[in-house]
């Protein structure tokens, strides 16, 4: 059995989670032309993963993946919040706000959620997949013994290491080129930002576990690449946010298209996690910020939505959270079906 017939797919395509951007409109459209849709629940409760979960399933029979996130649980610091705030105040007071008086944890870590763990065991989705880290053994073995195929995201070789030991079934490289939240497992430690493709080689060539090519990759051509080095699969996430399907709103579709895809930035700002986004506002302003001075992620992201709902009330879109990859020009605007079809062309297939 290879491994595509393990997931349950005829492509070696996987479209990113992306949580706030895909749906299960998207996932389904995905999953139903070959490939393998996914969810991003990290940013809801189990009752929302169930609604997302049973939504793909009105919609489609064939495999999914629900990716969570395994972060450690935030530390609160309310000298640090506090001053986070009140160094964002002048940003609000543009629009005519004034940012919250205190911010939380938005969500919480799959590594603590012991009803996210009991929604994904009933639910049994294809493939469970784990993003900033690792849950515990005793939750990956209760996923396993529920017929769930693991997959884990590493951003270098020790992680990738790591993932493999703890049992999962494949490696996702996620390169330094691609958008969104980087999967490192620890925020704070040096990042050797390694590229996807010099990431994944490394992987396959140290990894006794399948390897999934991710960060960059928009087209046909770059699934093949991918495909050449080793890698048994490729992921595109910002290759989808222009497709109708997705939850990208109008500004962050405009921004898509505008100069800035051609200028990502990695920045802390918004989340309290490093993150690759579009060059807008909010990483400009990022780009003073030294990481200490960002409160734990997601707790600054409490402050980065508000912030993000003051300017969009004035119809600014330029302190959005629009994660985007280094390929970011490349995007096209093709329902998800047709961007599958598209894909499996330029492959040859």
């Amino acid at each position: 059995m290879t491994f595509l017939d393990t997931l349950g797919i005829d492509l070696p395509i996987i479209q990113a989670p992306m949580a706030g951007v895909s749906t299960p409109a998207m996932a389904a459209a995905v999953s139903n032309a070959g490939a393998l849709g996914s969810l991003g629940v990290g940013a809801t409760n189990a009752d929302g993963a169930r609604k997302m979960i049973a939504a793909f399933r009105e919609r489609s029979s064939r495999s999914l993946n629900v990716n969570v996130f395994c972060h450690s649980p935030a530390r609160a610091d309310e000298r640090i919040e506090a001053a986070w705030l009140e160094r964002l105040r002048p940003q609000f007071e543009r629009y005519g706000a004034s940012p919250p008086s205190t911010v939380k944890e938005i969500y919480r870590s799959f590594v603590e959620d012991d009803a996210m763990l009991a929604a994904l065991i009933a639910e049994k989705p294809r493939v469970v997949s784990f993003h900033f880290g690792l849950p515990s053994a005793e939750r990956m073995r209760a996923l396993r013994e529920a017929g769930i195929v693991l997959i884990a995201s590493a951003t270098n070789l020790a992680e990738g290491r790591a993932a493999a030991s703890a049992g999962v079934r494949a490696v996702v490289a996620q390169g330094y080129e691609a958008g969104g939240h980087r999967g490192v497992f620890d925020p704070d430690a040096r990042d050797d930002r390694l590229g996807t493709f010099a990431l994944t080689r490394l992987l396959v060539s140290q990894l006794n576990v399948p390897v999934i090519a991710a960060g960059g990759i928009m087209d046909g051509a770059g699934v093949g690449a991918a495909l050449q080095l080793g890698a048994v699969a490729a992921q595109l996430g910002t290759a989808f946010i222009a497709c109708p399907e997705s939850e990208a709103d109008a500004g962050y579709r405009e921004m898509l298209r505008s100069d800035a895809a051609h200028h990502t930035v990695m920045t802390r700002a918004i989340s309290g996690r490093p993150a690759r986004c579009l060059r807008n506002a909010f990483t400009a302003f990022g780009e003073s910020v030294m990481p200490a001075h960002v409160p734990a992620y997601p707790i600054a992201y409490d402050a980065g939505k508000a912030l993000h709902a003051a300017a969009k009330a004035k119809q600014d879109f330029n302190y959005g959270a629009q994660w985007a990859g280094q390929g970011a020009p490349l995007a096209r605007a093709l329902p998800a079906a047709q961007l599958i079809a598209t894909l499996a062309k330029e492959m040859g297939q």
